[in-house]
């Protein structure tokens, strides 16, 4: 028999960093997805161009052509978005691929003496005749965007990103090209388009360029809207201030003569920019036109910032909210009562009429990044209502660091990921010898003895969203270095391939026969091994009661609850973990399920849980202190699959113990419930001499990072999968019972003589 080595712990950390870099080297932020639009439909339409802007629910994507065709249909972070139709010709800076890049062009020196429309009238027709086609051009890409070619690849931008690049002024002259930002912008622009959606929710890293972003775009629709007002927040008052005055009035200021109404009171306000005669587009037709300032109609447009607080902007009607460092706010303040309130800025009844462009990078939880989290994760796309919308009304984008990393951008806008063999040409002009993945794994080596250090890095310069959420270092009860590199590696490409997110449901209906596994994108299961055919729904009867027959392999968690609904929508979720013991039919400890939800009723949830319990054949351990679940499951027959609290002898179990089984939440229980986590996170958790963990579920690997154990209460996660753990052990956690002997001793007497004497 050959000898297998153990690899050891620096082999396992290659291994795994191998296998990311094949992972990196297919990173995209975006997916080319085939479009479900039939062919000759599809031509039909955009001969007619009759594609509308918005979203198409019979396609289920959202267009953002402005020309009535569309292209090709992408993905970005689960949006589906149909781009407009590559037109014939794209504009060409140079005819060789490598020397195809954006570039900004100059603003010809006869418009830039112009500085308002009225300076414009003045000027003769034959001057106007010269420039309006220019003007005329700019207008068209601002409307409906611009293509041109990017290394040999037609490329297109929205007309907001073209606004930013072309001409808005930054700290460092004019932005450059990103792919990140390109697709930033795409995404903005499906956001801006749905009717359903009330705006973006970035989590991006430091330095990404969201703040002159966000401002470019105040200042683009804020010159071309009328009777509508844009307002600004930040983390505090001084810093919407500071946007407003460095970074919303100079790209005001800097705007070209045709763009750029005349505004109201000072050349640099301090709290309010008010615009007052709109800026028409120029036409052969209009340059015929000396109206005077009389004869304009004012655009009455402001735009303004408030101090930070929970009811900003309360009662106000926007048609833009800019929401910059939204992960930064503190206490008193609270970002999500305060995103409760100005969502109703951004809405007159169900008609969305305005949108919130918010993004940030995230304080540590309890500085205001854990509600930033909690309203990021309220917007994933994939989980929405019956209105079509998600819980927050936003959209969620992430855009990982190494796109966004500046120092590391070749000349055409892409990330240069690992070191090159040869020296590469940045987009600053200086030569790139170093890739970005290199620098920052090399910046993560130098911070592992120092855990604050770190977690910060890994805030401003996120990989993951796990790294974005990343907490403060704090007085965990769990090894927070394991915790931290299952993570980790989780985040990489063996998650991909290890979870399966699905629902449980009764074949054609029937209760309490077999139990269906159904893959589902929006299931409530997130599960890593599915047992095969011959162990699904095993079941064993004896005298008629039903038993569990996978009960070897393994069994349930259970933090359940018995009130369907809360004052407010509130109430802790309901939570289900699958943990495996020592087995030879199925992989050995190992967490396999997680659910994590609430639905509508508790009596779903306890459907649920008694569907996976069926399906896995394996009993359940529950807190009864919440007993509706154990009296479901003794009502539907299966009392039998609910154990007993295995740190207690049968018979010393009470009447209601006996009768439904499940375990206290009694300070013992607790310490003892906590220890096994412990042990277990010790053994089978991050890396090993045996190699790395096999604990995906990353969102239970947060909770315990968190776990507080005088306040369990919302650690739903950590309370079912530490069950799970104490219900395979119900063999050995059981403590020897105290043998109580009665001693009973006899006197012996020496019965010789008159008188009998005790000896002694």
């Amino acid at each position: 028999m050959a000898k297998t080595r153990l690899k050891t712990v620096k082999d396992q950390i290659k291994d795994f960093k191998a296998s990311q870099k094949l992972e990196e080297e297919g990173l995209n932020l975006f997916t080319k997805i085939k479009s479900c639009v039939p062919d000759k439909t599809l031509i039909k339409k955009n001969k007619e161009k009759s594609w509308e802007y918005g979203y198409n629910p019979e396609y289920d994507f959202i267009v953002i052509s402005k020309d009535g065709s569309i292209g090709d249909v992408i993905q970005i972070q689960n949006l589906k978005i149909a781009l407009p139709l590559q037109p014939k010709k794209a504009f060409k800076r140079s005819t060789k691929r490598s020397e195809q890049y954006w570039e900004f062009s100059e603003y010809p020196k006869d418009l830039s003496r112009i500085k308002t429309i009225f300076q414009w009238n003045e000027y003769p027709n034959e001057f106007k005749n010269k420039w309006i086609t220019y003007i005329d051009e700019e207008f068209e890409r601002r409307e409906k965007g611009f293509w041109f070619y990017n290394k040999g690849n037609p490329t297109y931008i929205a007309g907001s990103h073209y606004m930013y690049l072309q001409w808005t002024k930054i700290d460092v002259g004019y932005p450059e090209f990103r792919e990140s930002n390109r697709l930033f912008y795409i995404f903005w622009e499906a956001c801006k388009a749905d009717n359903r959606c009330f705006g973006m929710c970035y989590l991006k890293n430091r330095r990404s360029g969201f703040s002159f972003m966000s401002s470019s775009e105040t200042v683009n629709q804020g010159t071309i809207t009328s009777d509508s007002r844009f307002g600004i927040l930040s983390k505090s008052g001084s810093d919407a201030k500071k946007m407003f005055t460095d970074k919303v009035v100079p790209i005001s200021t800097n705007y070209p003569f045709f763009f750029k109404p005349i505004q109201d009171g000072m050349d640099k306000p301090k709290t309010e920019l008010a615009y007052r005669v709109p800026a028409s587009k120029l036409t052969k037709r209009s340059i015929q036109d000396t109206e005077t300032d009389d004869d304009l109609s004012g655009l009455d447009t402001t735009i303004d910032w408030k101090n930070t607080g929970d009811n900003s902007y309360d009662g106000e009607k926007l048609q833009l909210l800019v929401h910059d460092e939204s992960g930064k706010w503190e206490r008193p303040d609270n970002i999500l009562n305060n995103w409760r309130v100005t969502k109703t800025c951004l809405r007159l009844g169900r008609r969305v009429i305005g949108k919130c462009m918010m993004g940030s990078t995230s304080n540590a939880l309890n500085k205001g990044g854990g509600n930033f989290k909690k309203l990021y994760s309220d917007s994933n796309v994939l989980e929405r209502n019956s209105n079509g919308q998600t819980k927050s009304g936003l959209y969620s984008l992430f855009i990982p660091m190494e796109w966004n990393m500046e120092g590391f951008m070749d000349m055409h806008g892409h990330p240069v990921f690992d070191s090159p063999e040869k020296e590469v040409l940045g987009i600053d002009g200086i030569g790139i010898t170093q890739g970005v993945l290199n620098y920052w794994n090399n910046e993560v080596e130098s911070l592992r003895n120092d855990s604050d250090a770190l977690n910060e890095f890994y805030r401003q310069f996120p990989r993951t969203e796990a790294h974005a959420f990343r907490d403060e270092a704090k007085n965990s009860l769990f090894n927070l270095t394991k915790l931290y590199e299952q993570i980790d590696f989780n985040d990489g490409l063996q998650r991909q391939r290890a979870i399966q997110r699905g629902s449980f449901s009764w074949s054609n209906g029937v209760k309490d026969s077999e139990v269906i596994w159904t893959p589902d994108q929006r299931g409530k299961f997130y599960v890593s091994w599915i047992p095969p055919m011959e162990l699904r729904n095993r079941i064993e009867y004896r005298s008629g009661i039903k038993y569990p027959g996978n009960e070897h392999i393994g069994s349930f968690g259970c933090d359940s609850y018995d009130i369907s609904g809360t004052v407010g929508g509130g109430g802790s979720n309901g939570a289900l973990h699958g943990f495996t013991k020592f087995n030879l039919d199925g992989p050995s400890n190992m967490f396999f399920l997680e659910y994590i939800n609430r639905p509508q009723t508790a009596e779903l949830f306890f459907e649920d849980v008694l569907m996976a319990m069926v399906f896995y054949g394996m009993p359940i351990l529950v807190e009864n202190n919440k007993p509706r679940l154990l009296y479901h499951l003794k009502n539907r027959g299966y009392r039998n699959f609910s154990i007993n609290r295995p740190d207690k002898h049968k018979n010393d179990l009470s009447k209601a113990e006996k009768e439904l089984g499940g375990i206290p939440s009694s300070p013992a229980v607790i310490s003892i419930h906590a220890e096994a986590i412990e042990s277990y996170i010790e053994q089978h958790v991050g890396f090993s001499e045996d190699g790395t963990g096999n604990m995906y579920f990353t969102r239970t690997l947060l909770d315990w990072a968190n776990y507080d154990i005088s306040n369990r209460t919302k650690f739903d996660a950590t309370v079912s999968s530490g069950l799970a753990i104490m219900a395979n052990k119900k063999y050995v956690t059981k403590p020897k019972r105290n043998n109580t002997e009665i001693n009973i001793n006899f006197a012996k007497y020496n019965n010789k003589g008159i008188l009998s004497s005790i000896n002694k």
